[in-house]
């Protein structure tokens, strides 16, 4: 993987692997994870939630920072920079910058608040805020999907 190729190369590995883990971890938490972790009662279900959103988030992270190198990489050593990309690429960016701030938005608040209730054992707040975590949580997993098909589909609108 030497030379401008390589890079190319590298780069789109680290930025679908990123998009996946990313998109693919909402998809489990909403569609999976929630509806068996409902039948629990608050506390249990809160700490639970508490130890795989810490973990999740860790996660989310790292691939927001890869997906931002990445396909900054792709806009310069494949494209030759933005004036160079088509629509698609510029849909990806736009739509993946609201999701990160969707993202830092739900980490900074009520993701700070759940866990304050959680240290504090306030199990009504806690279910409160993992309710606004799980509205943002929709709405990101909804744009990623749009992401995604834009993404795959994008080089072939013509």
């Amino acid at each position: 993987m030497g030379g401008p190729s390589g890079i190319a190369t590298a780069a789109l590995i680290l930025h679908a692997l990123s998009a996946v883990v990313w998109v693919g971890g909402m998809l489990f938490a909403h569609q999976v994870l929630r509806p068996a972790a409902a039948a629990l009662d608050p506390r249990p279900r809160l700490l639970l939630w508490s130890g795989v959103l810490g973990r999740f988030f860790t996660w989310v992270i790292a691939a927001i920072f890869l997906l931002l190198a990445s396909g900054y990489t792709l806009v310069f050593a494949v494209f030759g920079g933005f004036a160079r990309v088509g629509l698609h690429v510029n849909l990806m960016q736009g739509i993946g910058i609201l999701m990160m701030l969707l993202f830092f938005h739900l980490y900074f608040a009520p993701w700070r608040r759940f866990r304050l209730a959680i240290d504090r054992e306030d199990w009504a707040e806690g279910g409160r805020q993992l309710g606004q975590i799980r509205t943002i949580v929709t709405v990101n997993l909804v744009l990623g999907l749009i992401v995604v098909g834009i993404g795959s589909s994008g080089r072939y609108w013509g």
